[in-house]
């Protein structure tokens, strides 16, 4: 599925002349997921898309967003495939080889997540720290980087999407994850049997846009909106926006391939 803006296109050196190719991955609420309306249409939805119309709209160009897993955002953007990224992206040092990163569009956390029930069981990473504990982190993603930091003994369970981890820990198939703050509180509102236990700390508390490697007349136009939906408050509506409708929504991640939305 793609969302397509029709505008006039500047001169931009992009994958597709004439048009800003973006990545994500719709699994992570209330940066990126799929809402599904009344009569079961889903539509790619979340803070993050609002802002990549917002900067296709100021580069007049064409927007295309293609969706994929997490690990894929990444993979495509290191082949060149995609001019933009946009899933979240936490401006690791280790990823800058594969990418530019734009500057920071939004400031969360990262936290330590469990059901209500084993909350008591698991307050530190000590307690979590062990080869009989399962830890579910998503995959080639930051939250999976801190799992291995803070709890290398313990038994780590990379998944492709948010939706899995949230999906096992639910079921008791697995202990405590690692997620996004921001996106572990969307889904808490869905499923109140979800227990954030603690912060987890992490040198760069925030978001930034994954930009195609050397491309340095894109990545400043990128960072000229982005300074320009801070400053007009566009930001601050997409995310107040993106939380109310996130609080409403159990269907995200990656469509069927006949584009319905998958039964859980």
């Amino acid at each position: 599925m793609t969302l397509s803006m029709a505008v006039p296109a500047l001169a931009y050196d992009t994958v597709t002349p004439g048009t800003l190719t973006v990545a994500t991955s719709p699994d992570f609420a209330p940066y990126e997921f799929y809402s599904i309306g009344e009569d079961g249409t889903p539509t790619l939805a979340g803070f993050d898309m609002e802002l990549a119309k917002y900067i296709a709209e100021k580069l007049e160009l064409e927007l295309e967003i293609v969706p994929m897993d997490f690990d894929g955002v990444l993979s495509e953007l290191a082949m060149g495939n995609v001019d933009l990224g946009m899933a979240g992206l936490s401006p690791d040092p280790d990823r800058e080889g594969a990418m530019d990163f734009s500057d920071l569009y939004y400031k969360g956390g990262q936290s330590l997540v469990t059901v209500a029930e084993k909350a008591e069981t698991y307050k530190t990473f000590e307690d979590v720290n062990k080869p009989e504990i399962s830890v579910g982190a998503q995959t080639g993603s930051i939250q999976y980087a801190l799992a291995t930091e803070n709890t290398p003994d313990a038994d780590i369970i990379q998944l492709p999407k948010v939706t899995d981890i949230i999906s096992e820990l639910l079921a008791g198939k697995m202990e405590v994850a690692f997620i996004e703050t921001d996106v572990a509180k969307s889904y808490q509102k869905n499923y109140p049997e979800l227990e954030i236990i603690m912060d987890v700390p992490y040198d760069v508390e925030g978001s930034a846009i994954g930009v195609k490697k050397g491309n340095e007349e894109l990545l400043a136009a990128v960072n000229e909106a982005i300074a320009s939906a801070l400053e007009d408050g566009s930001m601050e509506s997409f995310v107040a926006e993106a939380n109310e409708l996130a609080s409403g929504e159990k269907h995200e991640g990656l469509l069927a391939e006949d584009g319905s939305v998958p039964e859980e």
